[in-house]
Protein backbone atom coordinates (compact mmCIF):
# COMPACT_ATOMS: atom_id res chain seq x y z
CA UNK A 1 0.00 0.00 0.00
CA UNK A 2 1.33 3.44 -0.92
CA UNK A 3 2.46 5.48 2.11
CA UNK A 4 -0.04 8.27 1.44
CA UNK A 5 -2.96 5.85 1.21
CA UNK A 6 -1.73 4.00 4.29
CA UNK A 7 -1.57 7.29 6.23
CA UNK A 8 -5.05 8.35 5.14
CA UNK A 9 -6.49 4.95 6.01
CA UNK A 10 -4.76 5.10 9.39
CA UNK A 11 -6.37 8.49 10.02
CA UNK A 12 -9.80 6.99 9.27
CA UNK A 13 -9.27 3.86 11.36
CA UNK A 14 -8.04 5.85 14.36
CA UNK A 15 -11.66 6.91 14.92
CA UNK A 16 -12.77 3.29 15.40
CA UNK A 17 -12.18 0.53 17.94
CA UNK A 18 -11.75 -2.38 15.54
CA UNK A 19 -15.08 -4.10 16.11
CA UNK A 20 -16.56 -5.83 13.06
CA UNK A 21 -19.85 -3.99 13.64
CA UNK A 22 -18.02 -0.85 12.48
CA UNK A 23 -17.48 -2.18 8.96
CA UNK A 24 -20.14 -0.14 7.14
CA UNK A 25 -19.27 3.19 8.82
CA UNK A 26 -15.58 2.56 8.08
CA UNK A 27 -16.35 1.79 4.43
CA UNK A 28 -18.45 4.96 4.23
CA UNK A 29 -15.62 7.03 5.72
CA UNK A 30 -13.07 5.45 3.37
CA UNK A 31 -15.24 6.11 0.33
CA UNK A 32 -15.75 9.70 1.46
CA UNK A 33 -11.97 10.13 1.68
CA UNK A 34 -10.90 8.29 -1.49
CA UNK A 35 -14.00 8.75 -3.67
CA UNK A 36 -14.31 4.98 -4.01
CA UNK A 37 -13.05 1.85 -2.24
CA UNK A 38 -9.62 0.86 -3.59
CA UNK A 39 -8.77 -2.83 -3.19
CA UNK A 40 -5.79 -2.11 -0.92
CA UNK A 41 -7.98 0.04 1.34
CA UNK A 42 -10.53 -2.76 1.70
CA UNK A 43 -7.68 -5.16 2.52
CA UNK A 44 -6.42 -2.76 5.20
CA UNK A 45 -9.90 -2.47 6.67
CA UNK A 46 -10.20 -6.26 6.73
CA UNK A 47 -6.91 -6.52 8.60
CA UNK A 48 -7.95 -3.84 11.10
CA UNK A 49 -11.28 -5.53 11.79
CA UNK A 50 -9.77 -9.04 11.74
CA UNK A 51 -12.11 -10.07 8.94
CA UNK A 52 -11.45 -12.02 5.77
CA UNK A 53 -10.88 -9.65 2.82
CA UNK A 54 -13.72 -11.46 1.05
CA UNK A 55 -16.12 -10.42 3.83
CA UNK A 56 -15.22 -6.75 3.39
CA UNK A 57 -15.42 -7.08 -0.40
CA UNK A 58 -18.79 -8.81 -0.05
CA UNK A 59 -20.24 -5.88 1.89
CA UNK A 60 -18.65 -3.40 -0.54
CA UNK A 61 -20.28 -5.11 -3.50
CA UNK A 62 -23.64 -5.78 -1.83
CA UNK A 63 -24.57 -2.16 -1.13
CA UNK A 64 -25.11 0.12 -4.12
CA UNK A 65 -23.77 3.11 -2.18
CA UNK A 66 -20.23 1.74 -2.42
CA UNK A 67 -18.13 2.27 -5.54
CA UNK A 68 -15.22 -0.04 -6.35
CA UNK A 69 -13.88 2.02 -9.24
CA UNK A 70 -12.91 5.70 -9.33
CA UNK A 71 -15.76 8.10 -9.89
CA UNK A 72 -15.77 11.56 -11.37
CA UNK A 73 -15.35 14.78 -9.45
CA UNK A 74 -18.86 15.64 -10.59
CA UNK A 75 -21.81 13.26 -10.69
CA UNK A 76 -24.74 13.70 -13.04
CA UNK A 77 -27.89 11.70 -12.32
CA UNK A 78 -30.98 11.37 -14.49
CA UNK A 79 -34.35 10.25 -13.14
CA UNK A 80 -35.88 7.26 -14.94
CA UNK A 81 -39.19 7.31 -13.04
CA UNK A 82 -42.51 7.18 -14.85
CA UNK A 83 -43.21 10.93 -14.85
CA UNK A 84 -39.69 11.74 -16.03
CA UNK A 85 -39.81 9.00 -18.66
CA UNK A 86 -43.12 10.27 -20.05
CA UNK A 87 -41.79 13.83 -20.15
CA UNK A 88 -38.59 13.06 -22.02
CA UNK A 89 -35.92 11.74 -19.65
CA UNK A 90 -34.54 9.61 -22.50
CA UNK A 91 -33.76 12.74 -24.53
CA UNK A 92 -32.04 14.27 -21.50
CA UNK A 93 -29.97 11.14 -20.95
CA UNK A 94 -29.03 10.95 -24.64
CA UNK A 95 -27.88 14.58 -24.59
CA UNK A 96 -25.70 13.98 -21.54
CA UNK A 97 -24.27 10.81 -23.08
CA UNK A 98 -23.50 12.70 -26.29
CA UNK A 99 -21.84 15.62 -24.52
CA UNK A 100 -19.81 13.58 -22.03
CA UNK A 101 -19.14 10.54 -24.20
CA UNK A 102 -20.19 8.08 -21.49
CA UNK A 103 -23.12 5.83 -20.64
CA UNK A 104 -24.82 5.37 -17.25
CA UNK A 105 -22.48 3.71 -14.79
CA UNK A 106 -19.40 5.11 -16.53
CA UNK A 107 -16.89 7.83 -15.72
CA UNK A 108 -15.10 10.08 -18.20
CA UNK A 109 -11.46 9.19 -18.79
CA UNK A 110 -10.35 12.46 -17.15
CA UNK A 111 -12.33 11.48 -14.01
CA UNK A 112 -14.29 14.71 -14.27
CA UNK A 113 -17.84 13.26 -14.63
CA UNK A 114 -19.74 10.12 -13.67
CA UNK A 115 -23.19 9.42 -15.08
CA UNK A 116 -25.91 7.54 -13.21
CA UNK A 117 -29.61 6.90 -13.56
CA UNK A 118 -31.94 6.80 -10.57
CA UNK A 119 -35.29 5.00 -10.36
CA UNK A 120 -37.04 8.10 -8.98
CA UNK A 121 -35.98 11.30 -7.23
CA UNK A 122 -39.48 11.96 -5.95
CA UNK A 123 -39.66 15.31 -7.74
CA UNK A 124 -42.27 14.24 -10.26
CA UNK A 125 -43.83 17.71 -10.57
CA UNK A 126 -40.50 18.91 -12.00
CA UNK A 127 -40.13 16.10 -14.56
CA UNK A 128 -37.86 15.42 -16.28
CA UNK A 129 -35.32 15.81 -13.48
CA UNK A 130 -31.54 15.82 -13.52
CA UNK A 131 -29.19 16.23 -10.56
CA UNK A 132 -25.70 17.62 -11.15
CA UNK A 133 -23.60 17.12 -8.04
CA UNK A 134 -26.23 17.93 -5.41
CA UNK A 135 -28.25 20.50 -7.34
CA UNK A 136 -31.67 19.43 -8.64
CA UNK A 137 -32.69 20.72 -12.07
CA UNK A 138 -36.28 20.32 -13.20
CA UNK A 139 -38.20 20.59 -16.44
CA UNK A 140 -35.04 19.66 -18.29
CA UNK A 141 -34.53 20.06 -22.02
CA UNK A 142 -31.47 19.18 -24.12
CA UNK A 143 -30.46 22.88 -24.37
CA UNK A 144 -30.65 23.17 -20.56
CA UNK A 145 -28.34 20.15 -20.28
CA UNK A 146 -25.82 21.89 -22.52
CA UNK A 147 -25.99 25.06 -20.43
CA UNK A 148 -25.65 23.27 -17.08
CA UNK A 149 -22.67 21.22 -18.24
CA UNK A 150 -21.03 24.31 -19.75
CA UNK A 151 -21.56 26.29 -16.53
CA UNK A 152 -19.96 23.55 -14.44
CA UNK A 153 -16.65 23.78 -16.30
Amino acid sequence: MEPDIKQQLGDILSDYEGDSSELIPILQAAQERFGYLPEEVMAGIAQFLKLAPSAVYGVGTFYAQFKLTPTGKRTVKVCRGTACHVRGADRILQEIERRLGIKPGETTSDLEYSLETIACFGSCALAPVMVADKTVYGRMTPPKVAQILADSN
